[in-house]
């Protein structure tokens, strides 16, 4: 069978760095005879522009019968008046709730040529390789009241609410304990128990799902701490699964212990696997158009939706192994060249990942 995938290029720098991906795509099936059927839509600040929505009903749809969804990037300077609503990190956030893409994985992991490329050093960095888990549809950014109001005494506040409820909690504990048992089997639960409520649920209930995997050694972190760990000692960690806000800082902050941005692809996922899968690096926009955007967490993301959703696991790791190649041969794109390697542009790092593609 053919597996359908939407590609959704959105704003920035997105449809640039989705044009390798795509360039990628049609090589593995040409060469590799990898059986996928394209198809693309707008989103964000682009959905805005073609359907005055940042998630189109017709991108909804397509997304709904697509076995994975590959997105570029949203937002931009020129949608920063548009009411909250219409903004085109509205249609990410949509999109993530509409498809129920519950858990959000983001490895971080540190290819050895880019060892001093790291914010660390490398004695500290060397090796690394994590998995941060997120929950992607609960907390502070979806939960409701919220808003902006005025006090009868005049003064303006802003107010939002951080939910969980047992079962949010349960299933991505459970998925992390299910991603641990396939990596080193440790898992790290951070959250804020010390001062938060929802936090004690949390710890709670996810106390309560180990019981299910004795074989997986689970400690508690609080996420001020594990700021720090991140920087000072990030190869303690094996998987870490914390909340919505908590994951997207942590996994911003790892990001450049890899030495790019640019380097870290994403997977959001729902409970059957099905998966959106998008660069962790925003749009860019003081980017946008040169062509010196970093191609390759967009074609490791692709390699992450063969393995996670499509089920073509050689594919993967073909993939990867093409990007470890394009690395050894020392090309780089800006953000993440140094002295003695060859500076390219987006497409042409791109063509050399297709390049180096091998059986």
């Amino acid at each position: 069978m053919s597996h359908k995938i939407l590609i959704l290029p959105g704003d920035g720098i997105g449809p640039e760095i989705v044009a390798e991906a795509t360039r990628l795509l049609h090589a593995l099936k040409d060469r590799f005879a990898l059986a996928v059927e394209l198809e693309e839509a707008a989103i964000g600040g682009a959905g805005y522009d073609a359907a005055g929505e940042p998630l189109p009903q017709a991108t909804l749809d397509l997304a709904r019968e697509a076995d994975g969804v590959l997105l570029g990037a949203v937002g931009g300077p020129r949608y920063d008046q548009l009411p909250w609503e219409k903004r085109p990190e509205r249609g990410l956030l949509a999109i993530r709730s509409q498809l129920e893409l519950f858990a959000n994985l983001r490895p971080a992991i540190l290819y050895p040529q880019l060892a001093s490329a790291s914010a660390l050093k490398p004695d500290i960095v060397g090796g690394l390789d994590l998995m941060i888990l997120r929950e992607l549809t609960g907390g502070a950014y979806f939960g409701q009241p919220r808003g902006i109001r005025t006090r009868e005494d005049g003064v303006r506040e802003g107010f939002n609410t951080l939910i969980y409820s047992e079962p949010e909690i349960e299933r991505i504990a459970r998925s992390g304990f299910e991603i641990a048992m396939k990596r080193g089997r440790r898992l790290c639960s951070v959250d804020k128990a010390n001062v938060l409520e929802v936090s004690q649920l949390w710890r709670e209930v996810v106390e309560r799902v180990a019981r299910d995997y004795p074989d997986v050694a689970l400690s508690h972190m609080y996420v001020d701490n594990a700021a720090m760990q991140l920087v000072r000692a990030p190869k303690q960690f094996d998987v870490i699964v914390t909340e919505n806000m908590f994951g997207d800082i942590l996994s911003d902050a790892a990001a450049m212990l890899t030495g790019s941005i640019g380097m870290l692809p994403s997977a959001s996922l729902d409970a059957q696997g099905k998966g959106l899968y998008e660069p962790i690096h925003g749009s860019a926009p003081d980017i946008a158009g040169q062509g010196m955007a970093n191609p390759l967490a967009t074609l490791l993301s692709v390699a992450m939706m063969l393995r996670y959703s499509l089920g073509e696991a050689a594919q993967a790791d073909r993939v990867e192994a093409a990007v470890g190649r394009v690395l050894d041969q020392g090309q780089r794109t800006p953000d993440i060249w140094s002295e003695g390697c060859a500076k390219v542009g987006t497409r042409e790092m791109g063509e050399a990942v297709v390049a180096a593609l091998a059986d």
